[in-house]
């Protein structure tokens, strides 16, 4: 469908941004030496990930019902 590869995009962002938010955490849980700020940053890629595959969601929603009236 039209939005496939948005979706898989938005979750491999998601996924990176959930990793990144992981490492970022760690240090604050183990007491030890917390990242630099930038980390922090990279854990907003969860949102960003989570829009894009929204987005790809809407697109494929779209495209079906394009296909159901008979459009091309």
């Amino acid at each position: 469908m039209a939005g496939d590869g948005l979706i898989r995009a938005g979750a491999l962002v998601f996924f990176v941004g959930a990793a990144a938010t992981l490492v970022t955490v760690a240090p604050l849980l183990l007491d030890t030496t917390p990242f630099p700020t930038y980390m922090f940053g990279l854990s907003m890629l969860m949102g960003v990930g989570f829009l894009i595959a929204g987005a790809g969601v809407f697109r494929s929603i779209a495209s079906g019902r394009r296909q159901a009236r008979g459009d091309s």
